[in-house]
């Protein structure tokens, strides 16, 4: 391969990678204000590059959600791994509450698999839960699968109608208490 052709190359899956990045960009933005019934059409549009493009990346409307999903769990475990100690995982479920409200995305896509991804997420929890323990402001007999069924359940409260700041801060009040050493 000569210079020349591997710089091609080199640009090529550059430029690809970039598309792709404004491609889920675009859908998240799409998804979260109008659902998951919105078109990929209209995702192109926002992403400035045409549905061909959409689809060589994302052969299915399915693979995009999946992307989204996955992108949006290694956001969050990636959040995660930045809080610690004491009240680190207090943090991070106000955190992920608010950003559930603000984005119908979160649930509408729950229903996608996307297991290495979850198990990211799951493992970031499971610090935060053993450093809170550890600190004693949890409980040492909250294991993992709790906290995680704690976390999608508040969401899918936040998400419902009517939940505003109030809400939100009481229903945590009753989880961290219940979490509480």
């Amino acid at each position: 391969m000569s210079r020349d052709s591997f710089s091609k190359g080199v640009g090529v899956r550059a430029d690809a990678q970039r598309n792709r990045e404004r491609i889920l960009d675009a859908a998240e933005e799409v998804f979260t204000h109008r659902g998951t019934a919105a078109s990929t059409e209209e995702v192109a549009r926002l992403a400035g590059v045409a549905i061909g493009t959409v689809f060589r990346h994302f052969p299915t409307k399915d693979d995009l959600l999946a992307a989204i999903l996955k992108r949006l769990l290694a956001r969050l475990a990636g959040d995660a791994a930045t809080l610690g100690g004491a009240d680190g995982l207090h943090v991070f479920f106000r955190r992920l509450v608010e950003q559930a409200a603000a984005k119908r995305t979160v649930v509408d896509l729950a229903g996608v698999s996307v297991p290495a991804a979850v198990g990211q997420l799951g493992e970031a929890v499971g610090e935060l839960l053993r450093q809170a323990q550890a600190a004693g402001t949890v409980r040492d007999d909250v294991r993992r699968p709790e906290v995680m069924a704690l976390l999608v359940s508040v969401c899918q409260g936040a998400l419902q109608g009517g939940w505003d700041v109030e809400l939100q801060e009481r229903t945590l009040a009753v989880i961290f208490a219940g979490l509480a050493a």
